[in-house]
């Protein structure tokens, strides 16, 4: 994880401090494979952070399961990610990136439960666990 005050800048210095799937989801829109994330089935008190730049993100108390395979929010914390309309694979999706490193997390999708609404379906790559 790189400092949250020290990003890297340039393409390179995220490779060294990114796993090689931390880098091709964060840093290229990848997505992980299906049932396959660390944190789908996490269920205990805490925060979730950028893997890339530490930032708070989440917390547990809005996660949720919903059997997609991926780990799901209903919400993020106030400022702590950007959207923006992705149109890759033939599709039009939101996707959620980190405010602080413009780290691709995954997408928000408007079928979430009250009170929002949305399911942030976020990559387990993407993201470091803190326990509370």
């Amino acid at each position: 994880m790189a400092d949250t005050h020290e990003l890297p800048e340039t393409d390179e210095e995220w490779r060294e401090v990114l796993t090689d799937e931390e880098y091709e989801v964060l840093r290229e829109q990848g997505t992980e494979p299906k049932f396959s994330g660390d944190y789908l089935g996490k269920d205990d008190d805490g925060v979730y952070r950028c893997a890339g730049c530490g930032a708070d993100l989440f917390d547990s108390e809005t996660k949720y399961d919903t059997n997609s395979g991926w780990p799901s929010f209903y919400d993020a914390k106030e400022g702590a990610v950007e959207l923006r309309e992705d149109r890759s694979h033939g599709m039009v999706r939101t996707e959620v990136v980190c405010a602080e490193c413009g780290g691709h997390l995954g997408h928000v999708f408007d079928d979430g439960p009250d009170p929002t609404g949305k399911r942030f379906c976020m990559n387990s790559v993407a993201l470091e666990f803190d326990e509370e």
